[in-house]
């Protein structure tokens, strides 16, 4: 193998020891959520959980695990192109600029009206079908079908109108990376560097960046909330954010105007929240270790955002198991009213006549 490709190419199964870099395998994973079956845990998610207030690290739960930002990044991705895009995008057409949504018809809409027909070509979006059920099955591969199509378009009419290049707008050395960059320190410090960049699997650079800082980032997106038209484009046309029994899309509506969610690939979701007790925006981050499990993130989300006093509804419910919180995902001060919210539905005597009567003497 030659030396340009010994950094980026794996050489052992086992994975290679980077210096500074702590894998999976290294870092404490706390448990977030166990789903059972009549007392006993057949599943137990583990992930981390990051709470911040301004530059306040306020609850940590594992919050130290390095992750990559993902689709989660993408509300600060638009931040240098807001001024320029303001007068020449409508509501749908700036909240599809910092969606990963699924690929419907309105969804493929409302991202081509961000650019100019003629410009369709210059696009780097990979290839992909729809999120949608069945839309795998029946559907060719098309760019726009991307869940990211709306955001590269929107970062391409925004190239267009500073002036800056259009090709290689997805490289890390384009003025787009840098001037993302430039917002996450505006969220983390000047002294704040990435210790990795990637490409994410929509193509653009992602940076290596703890739950922690993420956290930070969401309450700076929350306290500068006004800055500009992203939040308020989110919360305007929530279903072009993620779509049909999305959770970023559901706690957007369920929320009120007052949560702005995004989620990430690999099992990211990110909070902005206005809250009267926290006038420095409050940020909170949920990062699931195995990656996307939306149903066990949403349990997660449902505890944290009824502690704040907003009501999420339950997932679609287990089948013969019921979900259990870990205390840990919220401050201790908010135990109490964590213990008070019920991870399930009411009683169905379809789902849940999940006991035998059993005696153990007799074994029958």
């Amino acid at each position: 193998m030659s030396d340009l490709h010994k950094p980026f190419y794996p050489g052992s199964p086992l994975g290679e020891k980077v210096e500074g870099l702590p894998t999976g395998r290294e870092v404490a994973w706390e448990p977030l959520v166990d789903f059972r079956r009549n007392g006993v845990s057949e599943n137990t998610v583990h992930g981390a959980v990051a709470w911040f207030s301004g530059d306040r690290p306020l609850h940590s739960f594992g919050g130290n695990v390095l992750c990559y930002g993902r689709s989660m990044m993408k509300p600060l991705y638009i931040k240098p192109f807001a001024r320029e895009l303001e007068p020449v995008l409508s509501g749908p057409q700036k909240a599809i600029s910092v969606a990963s949504h699924n690929g419907t018809a309105e969804h493929v809409a409302a991202a081509q009206g961000v650019l100019p027909e003629g410009s369709w070509g210059l696009m780097q979006t990979p290839l992909d079908t729809p999120l949608v059920q069945f839309g795998r099955q029946v559907r060719r591969p098309r760019r726009w079908f991307n869940n990211s199509s709306g955001h590269h378009a929107a970062i391409l009419r925004g190239c267009m109108l500073k002036g800056w290049p259009v090709v290689g707008y997805t490289l890390p050395s384009h003025p787009v990376f840098q001037a993302h960059l430039e917002v996450l320190r505006a969220c983390l410090g000047q002294d704040w560097e990435p210790r990795r960049v990637a490409r994410d699997g929509d193509g653009l650079p992602t940076v290596a960046i703890t739950v922690n800082e993420l956290a930070r980032c969401y309450a700076w997106m929350a306290a500068n909330r006004d800055q500009d038209w992203i939040w308020s484009s989110m919360v305007d046309h929530p279903d072009l954010v993620g779509g049909f029994n999305r959770l970023d899309t559901t706690v957007i509506k369920s929320c009120e105007g007052r949560v702005i969610a995004k989620e990430g690939a690999d099992g990211l979701l990110g909070l902005a929240i206005e809250h009267s007790d926290y006038p420095e925006g409050l940020g909170i981050v949920i990062k699931i270790a195995h990656g996307w499990n939306p149903q066990a993130t949403w349990y997660v989300a449902r505890g944290i955002l009824g502690v704040l006093g907003f009501e999420l509804r339950n997932p679609y419910p287990l089948y013969r198991q019921k979900a259990f919180l870990v205390p840990g995902v919220v401050p201790g001060d908010r135990l109490a009213d964590l213990a008070a919210i019920q991870t399930w539905d009411p009683w169905d005597p379809d789902h849940d006549r999940w006991y035998y009567p059993f005696d153990k003497e007799s074994g029958r």
